[in-house]
């Protein structure tokens, strides 16, 4: 495991995706002797979250939710989003193209392909531009169809297109560069594939545990984190302080009693406010109702 105290030239030197882990932290090059602390302060990286990452990624061992500083792993992971979409898979799906690019014109399985090819690539646009909402307990089953999209991929390649296509050229030197480019393509696609699942297993085992302690913290310090009532529950709220009863409440708003009922529920869950008097105070200092109208 990488300690702060080790070079930072060390890590770069010895490991191979220490260059892309720094790079999504906003790290550069020409770091000289310095140790990973001295560079990651200069940088204003958090060094913890930092080693945290490295030490996963290269060792998979698990940091401390304690030593997470969330906003430093989110500019990484976000960092990573840009190299996916706006590098990595562009430049694969040219990659793609050059390999699968048949000597027969008529053959629909390149096409076939790059469809797949494509549709991967939606999975994972649609999988960061959760993230970047900042969704990331709803979406944490994506990761496996993502995943399952590129084997199928490789699988289209390794099974079917070498022996119909590739080989379908009289010309030897054209059928070795689509042999050499197809190498190339396979190598991308491993690699893109072991990045993704890394970048998927820090959410996982990094950045979820972190928010996770931040939320427990939170409740230990007895902080509020109420939900926001529905337009209905609000119009259930005013009723209630103004001291109507559930089947008045029914015959203004048109519904039924036991949907009141349940409304109330709702509002007693969200607010932790089961006294009238004290949904009264809400009401008030959040505006739904006035002293005048009571």
């Amino acid at each position: 495991m990488y300690k702060s105290s080790d070079k930072m030239c060390d890590l770069m030197a010895h490991e191979e995706e220490a260059i892309q882990i720094i790079s999504r932290f906003g790290l550069n090059m020409g770091v000289g002797e310095q140790t990973i602390e001295q560079v990651c302060l200069a940088h204003h990286v958090h060094t913890p979250t930092f080693l945290a990452v490295v030490n996963y990624k290269l060792f998979r061992q698990r940091a401390l939710p304690a030593d997470i500083e969330i906003e430093t792993l989110n500019r990484y992971l976000r960092h990573a989003h840009t190299y996916f979409l706006d590098f990595r898979l562009p430049r694969l799906r040219r990659a793609l193209i050059e390999a699968v690019n048949p000597a027969n014109p008529n053959s629909q399985i390149p096409m076939l392909i790059l469809r797949c090819f494509d549709e991967f690539v939606a999975e994972i646009r649609t999988h960061i531009e959760h993230e970047d909402a900042g969704n990331y307990e709803e979406h944490e089953h994506d990761d496996q169809r993502i995943t399952d999209k590129l084997t199928e991929i490789k699988n289209l390649i390794i099974k079917y297109y070498p022996a119909d296509e590739a080989q379908a050229s009289d010309d030897e030197n054209q059928h070795i560069h689509v042999s050499y480019a197809l190498i190339g393509v396979m190598s991308d696609l491993w690699h893109t594939e072991r990045d993704f699942a890394d970048h998927c297993a820090i959410e996982d085992e990094i950045l979820r545990p972190a928010l996770h302690a931040v939320q427990n913290r939170r409740k230990r310090m007895s902080i509020p984190e109420t939900e926001e009532l529905s337009e209905r529950e609000k119009d259930v709220l005013v009723q209630v302080v103004k001291g109507l009863s559930n089947k008045e409440i029914a015959d203004v708003l048109f519904i039924s009693t036991h949907t009141v009922i349940s409304h109330r529920k709702n509002i007693a869950r969200k607010l932790n406010i089961h006294s009238t008097a004290g949904l009264t105070i809400y009401a008030i200092v959040n505006k739904l109702v006035d002293l005048d109208s009571l």
